[in-house]
């Protein structure tokens, strides 16, 4: 932690141990803060949804028209395009839950009172890489067969000499790098965002509140950072859940295509 002294205050900078904030409890059986947003969340989402589902109409009100657009999106733009035609549809459902369930998480991040991106926490990302791991891999064994599945790592008409070297190569990408990618993707762009945010915020407070009158000038500025950087977040929060799904979509169209 660096320390700035200004009289007899120190400033602290906020760390990655700021994201651990157990409530009840410590160490691995915690209930902590992640814990707390991520089921305020999933309440949220099952509750609007019911709600909107429950309630259809024709002329769709203002909840239905946002259900309805967000799901027309991801059914279209992330799953029949990417995904084909032909093989999209079973997949929505996955699609649209990753997609919200990523997107309502995100923007908690800046939400008042609440402010805290779940998946700035590995292991929330980890645990939908997970999902999606099991996905691709299950339809390409599913639609190959394995011995298909593996050939599949292979593209065809190379020379045998360079066969083996492909086929580790690929492999690592389709079963290791991919999967932890997808996760760290998202992980740091949450953790990187918040830690700018709180950099920002707290740093703004500390030369407002606690530092020579000469220092209150950036402490203004350094609020002002703070709405610009959170609209820029609001913006990485939102291309981060559509990168996931895409790519999500990108690994099943590629393990339900014919060919590698």
């Amino acid at each position: 932690m660096s320390l700035i002294a200004a009289g007899s205050e120190t400033f602290e900078s906020p760390g990655i141990a700021d994201f651990w904030q157990p409530l009840v409890g410590d160490g691995a059986f915690a209930l902590t803060r992640t814990m707390v947003v991520f089921g305020i969340s999933a309440l949220a989402i099952s509750l609007i949804l019911a709600r909107v589902g429950g309630r259809l109409k024709v002329v769709p009100g203002k909840g239905q028209f946002a259900v309805e657009g967000v799901y027309t999106f991801v059914r279209n733009s992330l799953g029949r395009d990417i995904i084909g035609t032909k093989d999209f549809k079973p997949f929505v459902p996955l699609l649209f839950s990753l997609f919200i369930v990523i997107l309502v998480n995100n923007l908690f991040g800046v939400v008042p009172f609440i402010q805290f991106p779940t998946f700035s926490r590995l292991g929330y990302a980890v645990a939908l890489t997970l999902v999606v791991y099991v996905t691709y891999h299950t339809v390409g064994i599913r639609r190959k067969g394995f011995g298909g599945w593996l050939k599949s790592f292979v593209p065809s008409g190379l020379p045998p000499w360079i066969i083996p070297l492909m086929f580790v190569l690929e492999f690592a990408t389709y079963v290791i790098i991919r999967p932890a990618t997808l996760a760290l993707r998202l992980m740091g762009n949450m953790l990187a965002g918040h830690l700018l945010l709180l950099v920002f915020t707290v740093g703004g407070e500390f030369l407002l509140l606690h530092s020579s009158t000469i220092n209150k000038v950036p402490g203004v500025l350094s609020f002002g950072m703070t709405l610009v950087m959170s609209a820029f977040e609001i913006l990485v929060e939102f291309l981060q859940a559509y990168v996931f799904v895409l790519l999500t979509a990108v690994y099943i169209a590629g393990a339900v295509a014919d060919e590698h």
